[in-house]
């Protein structure tokens, strides 16, 4: 009779403990990458809220590979990225605990999704918000560029002392079709050139809308960073994925049978035990861009607004938009600037995603290939109808149905 081997890998990594609750939704930026001096500053980081998924086929270009100049579908995500707005430079000083900011420089003008921010309840607060620094900083009559402003002092000491530039940006969330109204603020910082550079490159961004397109480019790796989905309560089973106990197991067999010896009396926490699962801030690294996609509202697509033309290819020439038919489930229309990532993406539907620069670069084959799509799938994505667009949906409910004769 065979028996099991004594010892075995351990069950579940620990590597992420402790498995608990995000305390924030929104995915945090703990490294930047590092620019070099020669380069012109650019913003390393951007903000988007996923869509949903689809899938595409493309020809793969992948020289020594069995799969070169063969077709492939693949699964994408979308994630749409409406521009985020400029509306202050923080400037860090290094330390020997670390960095510590020195300044901050806000702009004139804050819009009511951005000031809701700093709001717990809009509704009943004075909303008086950032009124009381516009008039110290931005006294009617007086010029900017002067060189005694306080917003041109400060400048200055960012020039003079800080190492690190960042940015204060915040979404657009009324362009998404969404319920909430508060928009979502984050420090990006700037990368490459000198500080002075630096923080002319940010000051001339005060105010302005920054596009994706402006951050990111196709046939790039990029790092998602965000929380995932939340599962609740689960057992030990699911959560770390021991195996069961057999059939005839007293008071249940999807546990562990044994927790610990009698000394250490206490319970070690490398023992999988049952506990939250999922909704844990995760970073995924270097996800490869396959497209950059302008929206259907934006001035670039004026003049293919009704129907829409960032899902088209060149074997695909079709006029269609990136939202399938019927929507998106659970999310709806795509109508700004979108990203399209490779496989899947952390969180459920609706939910932030930050997106960085990689800050480890992938040198495999994979990471520099080029990507020619062939064809997008926007067919419903609820049921089995596969309607591409709405003129075939059409064209197929208005065929003349052949006349019966009557003897």
């Amino acid at each position: 009779m065979s028996h099991r081997k004594f010892s075995a890998p351990r069950h579940g990594s620990l590597a992420f403990l402790p498995r608990k609750r995000c305390r924030h939704q929104r995915g945090r930026i703990r490294a930047f990458p590092k620019g070099k001096e020669a380069d012109s500053p650019k913003l390393s980081a951007f903000m988007g809220y996923k869509a949903g998924n689809t899938h595409i086929l493309r020809e793969v270009k992948r020289p020594f590979s069995k799969l070169n100049n063969k077709e492939a579908v693949e699964a994408v995500t979308i994630v749409e990225c409406p521009p985020v707005v400029v509306v202050g430079i923080v400037g860090y000083v290094e330390t020997p605990q670390g960095l510590r900011a020195l300044t901050t420089v806000w702009a004139q003008h804050l819009s009511d999704e951005c000031r809701r921010r700093f709001y717990k309840n809009w509704y009943r607060s004075k909303k008086k918000a950032f009124k009381k620094h516009a008039m110290r900083n931005y006294p009617d009559g007086k010029d900017v560029s002067v060189d005694d402003h306080p917003i041109q002092q400060k400048l200055k000491k960012l020039e003079k002392y800080c190492a690190v530039i960042r940015v204060i940006a915040h979404t657009q969330i009324n362009l998404v079709g969404l319920r909430q109204r508060k928009a979502h603020v984050m420090e990006i910082q700037v990368v490459n050139g000198t500080p002075t550079q630096r923080v002319a490159f940010a000051y001339n961004l005060l105010e302005k809308k920054v596009t994706v397109a402006s951050v990111f480019s196709e046939n790039e790796t990029i790092d998602v960073i965000g929380v995932t989905k939340g599962k609740g309560m689960e057992g030990v089973v699911t959560r770390w994925g021991v195996t069961r106990l057999p059939r005839k197991t007293h008071r249940g067999l999807r546990k562990v049978a044994c927790i610990g010896a009698w000394h250490p009396a206490r319970v070690s926490y490398s023992v999988a035990r049952a506990g939250q699962n999922g909704y844990h801030h995760r970073t995924e690294k270097n996800k490869k861009i396959y497209r950059v996609g302008t929206g259907v509202n934006s001035a670039k697509k004026e003049e293919e607004k009704d129907l829409g033309g960032n899902a088209s290819t060149e074997a695909d020439p079709s006029t269609k938009s990136i939202t399938p038919m019927g929507g998106f489930p659970h999310y709806g229309v795509v109508n700004e600037d979108f990203l399209m990532l490779k496989g899947s993406v952390i969180g459920p539907r609706k939910r932030l995603i930050t997106l960085r620069h990689s800050l480890i670069k992938s040198t495999k084959r994979v990471a520099s290939e080029e990507i020619g799509l062939k064809f997008i799938d926007t067919s419903y994505k609820n049921g089995t109808r596969t309607f591409p667009d709405i003129r075939k949906k059409k064209k197929y409910r208005t065929r003349r149905r052949p006349t019966r004769t009557r003897n």
